[in-house]
């Protein structure tokens, strides 16, 4: 969970009501980062941040449980959001094809000669967060939705059924593909980053993957999510450990999740966010008055 989402939860639980322009920044930022993710334009983001807001001064004075908030507030955004999205011609609107997302044989090959740096010194740099970000708008949106709430905006697997409606397992397909499309395309761009700063090495290659390789790979996320069964997760680290391939694409794949998890999106106008919120905080502590006036 954001953060931003736990302060404002923390802050209604106080009952507080002077806090009641910083709760309504914090879902103002929540929405329109959320937005900006799953939409990709300001303007998108910018409408739907303020059609919650309003939806949330009528909202929050009834929530018993400060906790319902996070569903709450992702629900509505994510309905807000979807109507606004606009469709853009790069976005395949195919399910993804869990085969189509594996590297194939030349690219395991090319990860036996790659090398990998510690976490530490895998720093998220200026143009790999856009290239997260266009490759993340490139995923197509049912997919994009539950990446975004999973690992970008924090949320459990089981949150994200409840926002979505879909079952577990389905939320957990959709975000092992999603990844792996993402990790794809960030591939395909640092080959292409190598091709153009040396010669490229002529290698004939099959487009097989390995049989044993491609079940291992469908249990990714599982694992790096600590998700899997004891059992299976043994069987896999047996694979990995002798298949120096494999252990690079884990490393590829857990490189790919950081960044995506740590990728920050434009920020919200503070200017026009301020005045969008001085509206709202009376239509706010006006609803916040009446729900503490005795019914006669």
């Amino acid at each position: 969970m954001r953060p931003e989402i736990e302060e404002a939860i923390q802050l209604l639980r106080t009952g507080d009501s002077s806090r009641a322009d910083r709760v309504l920044e914090l879902i103002q930022q929540t929405v329109f980062s959320f937005s900006m993710k799953v939409c990709g334009h300001r303007e998108d983001a910018e409408d739907t941040s303020q059609e919650v807001l309003f939806k949330a001064t009528e909202h929050l004075p009834k929530l018993d449980d400060p906790g319902g908030l996070t569903s709450w507030l992702y629900t509505v955004a994510k309905n807000a959001c979807l109507m606004r999205r606009r469709k853009t011609k790069s976005v395949p609107q195919e399910m993804l094809s869990l085969d189509d997302l594996m590297p194939d044989r030349e690219e395991l090959e090319t990860f036996e000669q790659s090398s990998f740096g510690s976490p530490e010194e895998s720093v998220l740099r200026e143009e790999e967060s856009e290239r997260v970000r266009q490759a993340v708008l490139r995923i197509p949106p049912q997919y994009r939705l539950i990446l975004v709430l999973h690992d970008m905006e924090e949320l459990s697997t089981e949150d994200v059924a409840r926002i979505t409606g879909l079952t577990e397992n389905t939320i957990r397909v959709r975000l092992h593909r999603a990844r792996l499309f993402v990790r794809k395309e960030l591939s395909a761009n640092r080959r292409a980053d190598r091709s153009r700063s040396r010669k490229p090495v002529r290698r004939a290659s099959t487009k097989n993957r390995p049989q044993n390789c491609r079940e291992m790979f469908a249990a990714l996320s599982d694992y790096l999510d600590a998700r899997l069964a004891d059992s299976l997760c043994a069987e896999l680290e047996r694979h990995m450990s002798g298949c120096v391939p494999c252990q690079a694409f884990v490393q590829d794949l857990k490189q790919t999740i950081r960044e995506i998890k740590t990728y920050k999106s434009d920020s919200i106008d503070v200017h026009a966010a301020a005045a969008i919120r001085r509206v709202v905080l009376q239509k706010y502590e006006a609803a916040l008055n009446r729900s503490k006036t005795p019914t006669q």
